[in-house]
């Protein structure tokens, strides 16, 4: 009862709207502190406006291959204007339907706007906008305050009017021409849906490829079909400065030894993204963090026992659901004592772009480096019927196991849906689904999820072998051919 609440949670995003409404709900007296506006980076600069967006880059692109269906449409004008208001108005829609503060309000939950700032290890003090000070302490404390745009310390860029992902959303017109910095994530899905949407995109990184945490085989048919569709791709390319040049923007950069530059109406950076800790004062609380974020073990404990950090924030996973699924462990072991740990082995990601690039467990690299023994099984998206008919047959499933049990260490899907597939082999990992059981189970026709069941197929195909084939000829005297087992690539 010394304490003003049970639980406080600093930051209002994904991480905390998930711990705060798990501790009003195990009973505890909870507190949300938000700096802006719940919802935080996901419904305001991330996935929410990405995403409507990418739907709508995706209406305009299928219209324009219209013929393709047999249909005709007029699809040269794009209201750049009026996508930008789309956007703005769906991530208004899901703020007030499912983030306003009166919702967690009608929760037990108080949500308090402010800055907060530690002065001890269960205490802080939140300044609002108009400078009055509060100060409120904790039982416990979980510090969800997320991350914002990493922007790198580039020549002449304090001169330079740059977008980032929490700018980007706010312009009213799209540019006619865009410099995109960095080919991860939302680098490649904005640099293709600004393309889509008429907009001429040049993409620079330093890296030999795009999505470099994903196969690679997987990212370079994505980086294949964005050139197909007018993406201009600088790669192996190092940033040296900018220049604001009028209503111009040149950047400059060394690409294997030879400098170059290029110019735009706007820059897009998509260098990463940096936690939010600056303004916590957390030397006050005695919270141990370095320049990734605040340092927690796998129950999301920092070095003080009654303090948890949940998402972005602590720099160990940059994903929404990820946020949720920490959330979860940290109140778990937190307000009931129930020892939860990060489920680190089958954490899945996607990219939407077109096609999706979805990633669960090892990638075949780092098999590789580790020197596991696995089998890799593939099936291309043009042997999935549903793919064929929805005119997408550009696509490919891996699927890296064990020979004889079919224990599943990793997959990677580049494809339409690939984002639904990969969760169907989350679910098979998590759960210890085998390649055999897997294959084993009925799957609606025609489906994407059909195809991730035929990807499984071929673990039986792998290991049927020509001898016991022959066997089973001879025992029952059938008089088939057999198959030629000495193609490692054949897929059934």
């Amino acid at each position: 009862m010394k304490y003003d609440y049970d639980a406080m949670v600093i930051g209002g995003g994904a991480a905390g709207l998930t711990t705060a409404g798990i501790a009003a709900n195990f009973g505890a007296k909870t507190v949300m502190i938000e700096r802006e506006r719940l919802g935080g980076d996901c419904t305001w600069t991330g996935c929410v406006p990405s995403k409507t967006l990418i739907k709508a880059a995706s209406v305009i692109h299928h219209m324009r291959e219209g013929e393709k269906y047999g249909l005709r449409m007029d699809a040269a004008k794009t209201d750049t204007a009026g996508v930008m208001k789309h956007v703005d108005n769906v991530r208004r829609e899901i703020y007030e339907d499912a983030d306003r503060p009166e919702i967690f309000e009608e929760m037990g939950i108080e949500v308090v706007f402010g800055s907060a700032a530690f002065t001890d290890d269960h205490t802080v003090q939140i300044t609002d906008e108009n400078g009055v000070i509060t100060t409120l302490s904790a039982r416990y404390i979980f510090i969800c305050t997320g991350a914002r745009a990493f922007v790198p310390p580039i020549p002449g860029l304090d001169g330079v009017k740059y977008l980032t992902n929490e700018s980007l959303f706010e312009i009213d017109n799209l540019p006619g021409k865009l410099i995109v910095v960095g080919g991860g994530p939302i680098g490649s899905e904005m640099s293709q849906s600004f393309q889509r949407l008429g907009t001429e995109v040049h993409l620079v990184d330093m890296a030999p490829g795009i999505l470099i945490n994903d196969d690679r085989e997987m990212s370079d048919i994505l980086k294949m079909k964005m050139e197909q569709e007018g993406v201009t791709f600088h790669l192996n390319a190092a940033v040296k400065r900018v220049e604001q040049m009028g209503d111009s923007i040149s950047v400059y950069f060394e690409a294997d030894g030879k400098a170059e530059s290029i110019s735009a109406e706007s820059v897009l950076l998509a260098t990463g993204r940096k936690a939010n800790i600056d303004a916590l004062n957390l030397d006050a609380a005695g919270v141990t963090y370095d320049s990734s974020g605040i340092t927690v073990n796998d129950a999301c404990r920092t070095n003080k026992s009654h303090i948890y950090a949940v998402g972005d924030v602590t720099g160990r996973y940059q994903f929404t659901h990820m946020c949720e699924h920490m959330a979860k462990v940290a109140a778990s072991n937190a307000l009931i004592k129930v020892p939860m740990k990060i489920d680190k082995k089958h954490v899945p990601w996607v990219t939407y772009t077109d096609p999706e690039i979805g990633q669960i467990g090892a990638t075949e690299k780092e098999l590789k480096d580790k020197g596991v023994t696995y089998e890799t099984y593939r099936f291309p998206f043009s042997k999935i019927d549903r793919a064929v008919t929805d005119g997408v047959p550009e696509g490919l499933i891996k699927v890296h196991a064990k020979k004889w049990s079919g224990r599943i260490l990793g997959a990677s899907v580049a494809g339409a849906h690939a984002g639904e597939m990969i969760s169907q082999y989350a679910l098979a990992m998590r759960n210890g689904v085998s390649l055999r059981e897997f294959a084993d189970t009925i799957h609606p026709y025609p489906s994407y999820g059909l195809g991730a069941r035929r990807a499984a197929d071929q673990w039986y195909i792998k290991n049927q072998s020509e001898s016991l084939v022959k066997w089973i000829k001879r025992i029952f005297r059938y008089r088939g051919e057999i198959p030629d087992y000495s193609n490692p690539d054949r897929i059934v």
